[in-house]
Parts: structure tokens; C-alpha cells; sequence
């Protein structure tokens, strides 16, 4: 039974997300559920993320605070980055969250955030404290991006291998394994036989591979010192749960496949 998330308005509206996918929330039209409230929230507020460790929580506006509350905790969202990314968010394994402006909490009209599924029903506790492990990450990638299948590619080997004795892939062979994840199996004879097109796919991957390690850095996820080597940034990722072993489930997930596809292949 995968993971999902409910949630309510305090009109009623209710939605619900499966594993994988997203609601984007705030006042305007253009979201997924619109929510009556006062300019202290954005128009596009925040994004309710459902994924196998439970709801991620995170706010998308770069000019107003946004609030998740439970028992003993009122936890306010960093805002959005100058690059367009979530800076940090709020992990909901399991239970019920309160989520909106701080009129919102203060009158009692926040979003109710529930997780449903596996993690709410086998037992499983989430105490929920502002520095308990696992619940405010460091670093998040959306599943449904570019970027994130380069880096589980990249940690696949060490997923698979817990002793971390598998050489990791370098950029031609995650190039490669994303053209066998997306079914671009035409493109694969041209990429063994035409070194054109295959350096061009593994210079696209050494950039989001360069993202993956500025992330890491930006984060404070690696000591100043440190060089991040492939080895490193990797233990890393895996390490903070940004990559687990429960994504390798994506790659025989054939909606997630078809999603990759369009991103690689069809976007610009």
C-alpha cells in the first residue's frame, strides 16, 4: 500500500495525492487547490509533495512565510531560492500537519495535511520535533525533474551495493542509462557509434551532475574542506536521504518513465 496524502481546506475542499505526485496550493487560479485567504498568503504558496518517507511540505513564494504547525512544534518554511527551488521544506511522515499563513493558524483556517497509507497505518510514530531526524531535509529533488533521475542513476550502483564496492557510473554511462530509462532505445546504436552525440548527452549530464554537487555544498552537507569527489557526493545524497532505495521502484514505474521521456526528449 503506497504512501498518499490528504489535504482539506477549512471550507471542506478536500484532494488527495498518490505517491510521486504533487499539489501546488495557495490563492490564485492558476494551482491546484485554491484556498480563501487573506494577502498574507501567495498565490502560489506551496507545494505538498507525496513521497515514500511520507508529505513534503514546502513553500514556493519569495515573499511571504508560510507555516506548518502540530502538537508542540510551529515550524515557518524558508522561502523560495533566487534560482527558483525550494531552499528546505517540512517532512510529514505520518499523521496530520497544519499548513497556511500565520493568520491562517492564528484564526483557525489552516490546510489540514494528512498522511495516508502504509506509514500512517503500520504503527508508525512521528514525534514530529523541529530537530528530529528525518523531518526537516536538507536537501529535496523533485522526483519529476531531469535532475533527479541523473543523481539516482548515479547512486544506483551503491543502493544495489551497500558495501559500496561497485564502481559508480561516470557521465557517459548515466548518459546511457537514462536513454534505456526513457526508452530511447533508437538513440542508443547512434550513441555507441557517433562520439558527436555522445559527448553532447554527457556534457547535458555533467551539468546536472555540477547542480547536484553545488546543492550538496550550498547545503552544508560536506565540510568546507572537502572535495567532493563522485564517491563522496554520492555517499552523501544517499547518506541524507535524498536518494533511497525505495526510488529504484521508479525506474520499472512506467508513468515516471513516460514523465523522464517527455523532460529529456520532447521538452526543450
Amino acid at each position: 500500500m503506497a504512501v498518499s496524502a490528504r489535504v482539506c481546506t477549512a471550507s471542506g475542499q478536500e484532494m488527495r495525492i498518490t505517491e510521486g505526485s504533487q499539489l501546488v496550493f495557495g490563492r490564485g487560479p492558476e494551482v491546484d487547490l485554491a484556498v480563501a485567504a487573506g494577502r498574507g498568503l501567495s498565490r502560489r504558496a506551496g507545494i505538498v509533495t507525496a513521497m515514500a518517507a511520507g508529505a513534503w511540505i514546502t513553500n514556493i513564494s519569495r515573499t511571504h512565510a508560510l507555516y506548518v504547525e502540530g502538537e508542540g512544534y510551529r515550524i515557518r518554511l524558508p522561502r523560495l531560492e533566487d534560482g527558483g527551488e525550494p531552499a528546505g521544506g517540512w517532512l510529514l511522515h505520518s499523521g496530520t500537519a497544519l499548513v497556511g499563513s500565520r493568520a491562517m493558524l492564528d484564526e483557525g483556517f489552516p490546510l489540514e495535511v494528512t498522511v495516508t497509507g502504509q506509514r500512517a497505518a503500520d504503527g508508525t510514530a512521528d514525534d514530529a520535533q523541529p530537530d528530529g531526524e528525518g523531518t526537516i531535509l536538507p536537501l529535496y529533488l523533485d522526483p519529476m525533474t531531469k535532475l533527479f533521475l541523473v543523481a539516482l542513476l548515479w547512486c544506483r550502483p551503491w543502493l544495489l551495493d551497500p558495501s559500496a564496492t561497485t564502481p559508480l557510473p561516470r557521465t557517459p554511462e548515466i548518459a546511457r542509462g537514462a536513454l534505456e530509462v526513457t526508452g530511447a532505445y533508437h538513440e542508443l546504436e547512434r550513441f555507441e557509434t557517433d562520439a558527436e552525440f555522445r559527448d553532447l548527452l554527457a556534457a547535458r549530464v555533467a551539468e546536472h551532475i555540477k547542480v547536484l554537487r553545488r546543492k550538496i555544498s550550498e547545503r552544508g552537507l560536506a565540510g568546507q574542506d572537502v572535495r567532493l569527489s563522485d564517491e563522496v557526493a554520492v555517499r552523501i545524497l544517499i547518506e541524507h536521504g535524498v536518494i533511497t532505495s525505495t526510488d529504484l521502484s521508479r525506474l520499472a514505474d512506467p508513468v515516471w518513465r513516460s514523465r523522464q521521456e517527455d523532460l529529456w526528449w520532447t521538452e526543450a
